[in-house]
């Protein structure tokens, strides 16, 4: 696949925000090369297209399939595995979103749940510590309510919700805004 300079511009930039997302930068390359692609490409393919090591493609490959953000396509008559990214940024989005929820917010909300209990039995009592945990628990299972409700919206009503919620502040109290500026 041969490259214009956006798209080397995008795949590059993708890349060094991958890494500030805690995401291997070739990692993050490889999905915007697919997210860009309009046809599914082989690991060669990405692998010439951004000059990166096959096996480097491989185990990006991997990782983004754990991260069910690309698929796999079989082609008849040919061995090759060819990989695709959705093109919806919503979906992309709500994904990587699930994946989050599932990999850092349950566990901490499981993490803190014990600790709740923890810090009520120790003894010498200490209730600075047990008012900030239990606040952090109530705030992720809150949040994570809330997460589960939206969740249940098809991508279009999200998207409206978000054209709403960006100008409903007009609404609200001046001393319940905060300044934008």
């Amino acid at each position: 696949m041969t490259l214009t300079t956006s798209m080397k511009e995008f795949i590059l930039h993708w890349g060094e925000m991958g890494t500030r997302w805690g995401v291997n930068r070739t990692v993050a390359q490889v999905h915007a090369l697919l997210y860009l692609s309009p046809e599914p490409l082989t690991a060669e393919e990405i692998s010439d297209s951004l000059s990166v090591a096959r096996s480097n493609v491989s185990n990006s490959l991997k990782e983004l399939q754990n991260w069910n953000l690309v698929q796999i396509d079989s082609r008849m008559g040919d061995r090759r595995d060819y990989f695709r990214s959705t093109a919806d940024v919503w979906t992309l989005f709500l994904t990587v979103i699930d994946q989050r929820v599932e990999r850092e917010i349950l566990p901490t909300m499981t993490m803190l749940q014990r600790l709740v209990l923890q810090t009520r039995a120790e003894r010498p009592a200490q209730p600075l510590v047990t008012a900030r945990i239990t606040a952090m628990q109530l705030f992720l299972e809150e949040l994570h309510g809330w997460y589960m409700q939206v969740r249940k919206l098809p991508p279009s009503t999200l998207h409206s919700l978000i054209g709403i919620g960006s100008g409903i502040t007009r609404f609200l109290p001046k001393s319940r805004r905060r300044r934008l500026d």
